[in-house]
């Protein structure tokens, strides 16, 4: 009987413990570019656009927000976004280079192709596990909160013909990395403290008919001084469980890290091999086969005692797979046995001797799965298979995007991949693309930019703006749109082809370096913000001003000795914020108001201070008498304020208005009452929010909206019934959304 680990096989290493309405008014906003620590080459955010001309949409923060369902998703972070003038369309940029349909996370795949077959259930979230069911079906694990339309807690049961069955739902309150069945009984192990209706520590067994909690329950524990309990692999063989992580008591007994339980009882047998570090176990025979920080070896089932089979891995093994006489090891390690063998090998399974099997692999192999005369492979973002005896690869190449598959199945001549990947292949787009801003699907808009040097300097989209029939773009590129254009551009926002307006921001020869960080268009100009020397055919430092129609710089020139990397225009004012000492004739650090017709700084000087001495101003929005400013700062405006404050208009003085946010606040969106804040933050508002809140824009409380996202926000834009936000995260509302992400507050 071949019994395998069909766990969660991410690679762990010693270090790890765990793993857990109101109407809107007339406003202008900006997501600006950002430099880390100094650096010339660290876009956060960059976006700016008049949000409502002549009146807009609306939009009301409550409850946790739920997400538009078929939105696509893109294989990268989107760093800008700007809306159309008819509101029809949304225009996302970023360092991404493919975009798709989600599939959620557990996808059948053709056998011969590798592509996603049919209609399948979509799985909000990721599937870290999975188990036959031996009818057809599957039981999945992972963390996701749906499964379709129906509520499911981390754990489901996929029928044969591809529905969910609606009567099981144990519900486990945490991600569940581990599945084993035997009979009728589904072992689980994971982060969880409760699963089928009963309290459970990382590990417990539901009926697998109905869900429920059986007796079942080992409470494997450790000491505090050591972190939470870990457990890492979980195999049925016969009347043993064989269970691995981290843990000093299971069952009863004093165990550390490895254990045999009874089945039945989940008491600890006598089976004790005090083996430290391991990650992964597969059973055939008499031997239990067990990988880890210590690379292979092979226990006796009976005794746990050592047996002679101990090849010798270079590395971590995180997998393995025993078929037939074969043991096949996966893991981060470049050899077997002295033999150079990278992520990937073959070993006898008796002898322990390294076989010539050997595809090669380009990174650390999570997962293996052997069916027929195919050894299916899961590494690094890639899937791929290969002949069980020649080791070359087949035509099955599927293409999962954002992560890389974390569990592989076969069964009734489908390929199963579970994993966090959003989806599979999707269509090219290089760092920009347009998106129906009601159903979140790629249009045929593609001006595809072209970077200098692909494999040094992949393209990156900084800053968008819209106005009327045209999209400005500023990014990391040297052709767009069919036309040779640098840095930036202007597009036709139905073609995509690039205008003949072109402005050639060039950099100084000192830094040989250029980049627009921030854009924004008021009637005929264009405003241009970031690092430059010269633009429009005119010595200009930072910031211009350039005419819409020929890209010809105009006499404004602010004239600053730094980086502005955010501007946002509202009347007559000009507000321009970065990373400078001097702008407009005067001394203003980082955050200035500038006259739109003269470009010299007014009074308003709110004067950003620490922490250290490079507080930064990284995102404004202007709603009537008020700017709103976000960043990295402690004090503005002549108060103490952390990163989120609201600036009289007039004065430039902090209002009563703060958020005070525990960390860095990258984009900000005003939609009637509701101040929306996005950035890398856990508390804001005086709640618990990671990086995405709605504020209330009179008393700053966060109100009830709480979508979760697992990353940093980068871009947030409210617009009619929907908030448009994208960053570097892969969920939101415990569901998958990779990079990109619409709300409905």
């Amino acid at each position: 009987m071949l019994v395998h680990d069909s766990s969660d096989r991410r690679i762990r290493y010693p270090s790890q413990t765990g793993r857990s309405a109101g109407t809107s008014v007339p406003m202008l906003l900006c997501f600006c570019w950002h430099q880390r620590l100094g650096r010339l080459a660290a876009p956060l955010a960059a976006a700016a656009f008049l949000s409502c001309s002549g009146g807009g949409g609306e939009g009301a923060a409550g409850g946790g927000g739920s997400s538009v369902p078929d939105s696509w998703a893109l294989n990268g972070q989107v760093l800008a976004a700007a809306l159309s003038s008819d509101g029809k369309t949304i225009y996302v940029g970023g360092d991404f280079n493919r975009i798709g349909p989600r599939t959620g996370g557990f996808v059948p795949t053709d056998p011969a192709t590798g592509f996603p077959l049919g209609t399948f259930p979509k799985v909000e979230g990721a599937v870290h596990a999975s188990a036959p069911d031996g009818a057809g079906g599957w039981y999945i694990g992972g963390e996701f909160a749906r499964v379709g339309t129906a509520p499911r807690s981390n754990l489901a049961h996929i029928l044969a013909d591809g529905s969910l069955n609606p009567n099981w739902n144990p519900g486990a309150n945490d991600s569940v990395g581990n599945i084993a069945v035997s009979g009728g009984t589904v072992y689980v192990g994971g982060s969880f403290t409760s699963v089928g209706g009963q309290s459970r520590n990382r590990l417990g067994a539901v009926d697998a008919t109905t869900g429920a909690a059986t007796g079942w329950n080992p409470s494997p524990d450790i000491d505090a001084a050591n972190g939470p309990v870990v457990i890492l692999s979980v195999v049925v063989s016969g009347a043993a469980v064989y269970v691995a992580g981290v843990f000093t008591s299971i069952g009863g007994q004093a165990r550390n890290g490895l254990a045999a339980l009874d089945a039945t009882s989940g008491t600890a047998t006598p089976w004790n091999p005090s083996t430290l570090g391991v990650q992964a176990i597969a059973v055939s025979g008499q031997t239990v086969y067990v990988g880890g920080v210590f690379g292979m070896l092979g226990l006796d089932a009976t005794t746990g005692d050592a047996t002679p089979w101990t090849p010798l891995a270079g590395g971590i093994v995180a997998t393995l797979t025993v078929s037939g006489d074969t043991v096949y090891a996966g893991g981060c390690f470049d050899s077997i046995n002295l033999e150079p063998r990278f992520g990937i090998g073959v070993v006898d399974a008796v002898t322990g001797a390294v076989t010539p099997w050997y595809p090669g692999a380009s990174g650390c192999v999570t997962k293996i799965e052997v069916a027929g005369g195919t050894v299916y492979v899961a590494y690094d973002n890639h899937v791929a298979a290969f002949d069980a005896i020649t080791a070359a690869a087949t035509a099955w190449t599927p293409a999962p995007m954002g992560a890389t598959a974390e569990t592989i199945g076969v069964s009734s001549g489908k390929i199963y991949l579970g994993g966090s990947f959003a989806f599979f292949d999707g269509e090219a787009r290089n760092g920009l693309a347009a998106l129906d801003a009601a159903t979140g699907a790629v249009t045929a808009w593609n001006p595809n930019p072209v970077p200098d040097d692909p494999q040094v300097n992949p393209v990156v989209i900084r800053s968008l703006a819209v106005s009327g029939g045209t999209v400005y773009v500023g990014g990391e590129f040297v052709s767009i749109g069919g036309q040779p254009r640098k840095r930036l551009a202007a597009l036709d926002a139905a073609s995509g082809s690039a205008t003949p307006w072109n402005p050639d921001p060039a950099p100084s020869a000192l830094f040989n370096h250029a980049f627009i960080a921030s854009l924004a268009v008021s009637g005929g100009t264009v405003y241009a913000g970031g690092f430059f020397t010269s633009i429009g055919g005119e010595s200009r430092n930072g910031l211009a001003a350039l005419d819409a129609t020929t890209g010809a710089a105009t006499p404004w020139d602010p004239n600053t000795d730094g980086t502005v990397s955010c501007i946002a225009v509202s009347g007559s004012t000009v507000y321009a914020a970065g990373r400078f000492t001097q702008i407009g004739g005067q001394p203003r650090n980082n955050l200035a108001a500038l006259d739109a017709a003269s470009g010299a700084a007014s009074a308003w000087n709110p004067n950003p201070g620490p922490p250290g001495n490079l507080p930064d101003v990284i995102s404004i929005a202007v709603s009537g008498g008020t700017v709103y400013a976000g960043g990295r700062f402690a004090s503005i405006g002549g108060q103490a304020r952390n990163g989120v404050a609201a600036l009289d208009a007039t004065t430039g003085a902090a209002t009563p208005w703060n958020p005070d946010a525990d960390g860095v606040v990258h984009a900000l969106a005003v939609s009637g009452g509701t101040v929306y804040a996005g950035g890398e933050f856990v508390t804001i508002g005086g709640q618990a929010r990671n990086g995405l809140a709605a504020l209330d824009a009179t008393t700053g409380v966060a109100t009830a909206f709480d979508p979760k996202p697992d990353g940093t926000l980068s871009a947030v834009v409210a617009a009619g019934p929907y908030l448009y936000v994208g960053g570097t995260f892969s969920r939101m509302n415990a569901e998958a959304r990779s990079g990109f992400a619409i709300l409905v507050p």
